[in-house]
């Protein structure tokens, strides 16, 4: 009774994880952004992202979770050497991510509490810490980040229920959107990598396997908790949709330095731009927790001494990542780098599970993984490569205009 507990909590933890270092400061403001342009059409970008994320989310789930391998060690089963690629790949995203994280988590200080930025970076790094230094860490992580998740969605939907959307209107546009859906790509395949883009696809199924929930005797409870984790994340970017779409729809033009933070006080007054700096904060330190967590986790298989001292090579990153933003404050061409390199991550990973998933040498005699989602999951791959490399080619080419 007590494993079956003990594995229930690990699932949902796993979800909340995956869920939880998706909605960073970056999730928060992209979609006040886009509600901001884009108004009620914003829920087709969300509709269609979802079900993107879902199928990328399930595919690499089960893949990993089926095998035990982390995503590192499966690009090497698939090809030797192409994990040291990926594992490069995804950690300089992390670290770079992780920087724009504390400074979220400094905004959210600073919001809620009026506490300087450079205090906050200190603070927000250091809260995240404290987890990796206590002895059940990964318990810990999972326990925060449903506590902070839950206290996310609470209080967004409270600043719902005072603006009031047009909740018609944006079940109407969900489906047949105003705007043409050819303008709403750009935000579609923003929203894709800010879902399942670089290390957050992996922040869950790498918990999983690090609690022993393996094996395809696992794979219902694999797939249950990738569909909550997506699940999670929706809920959040729905109910932050029409908090923002109950502002916007009035007139109001969004602050764009913090657009979230702008609605809630639009919308709520001086106790919502209060709120607004609760869940900002909250959202920073589940996503350092999750991108450090994550990023090393692609790192310790290579050396024992990494996985010996995993906490402290996991708190060493918060700390690399809390100094540099508090060094130099906003590293813009590191982050417009790390950027176009997490758009070619997803493509290029996904790609490798769909292969791996189709040799018995890696997935074992007995598994067939579902035709339904290979086919999907090549369609996903080639939509965000696509996507990646012209997002790719554009951002370089404005760090040498």
């Amino acid at each position: 009774m007590n494993e079956k507990k003990k594995g229930g909590g690990a699932l949902l933890g796993a979800a909340f994880l995956m869920a939880t270092s998706a909605i960073g400061p970056g999730f928060l403001t992209q979609t006040a952004q886009f509600t901001g342009t884009e108004k009620a059409s914003f829920g087709f970008v969300i509709l269609v992202s979802i079900i993107l994320a879902a199928i990328a989310q399930m595919n690499i789930w089960r893949v990993l979770c089926t095998t035990g391998l982390r995503g590192q060690e499966v690009a090497n089963r698939v090809l030797p050497g192409l994990g040291y690629f990926v594992a490069f790949m995804v950690a300089l995203g992390g670290l770079a991510f992780n920087i724009g994280n504390v400074g979220g988590g400094a905004l959210g200080f600073n919001t809620l509490l009026g506490i300087p930025n450079s205090v906050g970076c200190i603070l927000a790094g250091g809260l995240a810490i404290v987890i990796f230094l206590l002895k059940n860490a990964k318990s810990a992580m999972d326990t925060l980040t449903k506590i902070l998740g839950g206290i996310m969605i609470v209080v967004i939907f409270g600043i719902i229920i005072v603006v009031k959307p047009p909740i018609g209107s944006a079940l109407k546009n969900t489906f047949v959107p105003e705007t043409g859906v050819s303008e709403l790509i750009p935000a579609i395949i923003t929203l894709l990598g800010g879902t399942v883009g670089g290390y957050i696809t992996f922040a869950g199924a790498h918990r999983l396997i690090d609690a022993g929930i393996t094996g395809e005797k696992n794979l219902k409870e694999i797939n249950k908790s990738s569909i909550m984790g997506i699940g999670i994340a929706t809920i959040v970017r729905i109910f932050l949709f029409l908090a923002v779409l109950g502002v916007v729809v009035k007139g109001v033009t969004l602050d764009s330095s913090n657009p979230a933070a702008d609605a809630f006080r639009q919308g709520a007054g001086e106790i919502g731009y209060r709120f607004a700096g609760l869940v900002l904060l909250c959202a920073a330190i589940t996503s350092i927790i999750g991108a450090a967590y994550t990023s090393v986790s692609f790192l310790k298989t290579f050396h024992p001494a990494i996985e010996k001292n995993e906490n402290w090579v996991i708190i060493g990153f918060i700390a690399v990542s809390t100094i540099i933003m508090v060094a130099i404050g906003q590293p813009a061409t590191l982050l417009v780098l790390a950027g176009a390199l997490n758009g070619l991550i997803l493509p290029i990973t996904l790609g490798i599970c769909l292969i791996a998933s189709q040799k018995k040498s890696i997935m074992g005699s007995s598994y067939k993984h579902p035709t339904w989602l290979l086919v999907l999951g090549i369609v996903v791959v080639i939509i965000s490569a696509y996507l990646g490399i012209t997002t790719f080619v554009s951002k370089m080419g404005s760090l040498f205009v």
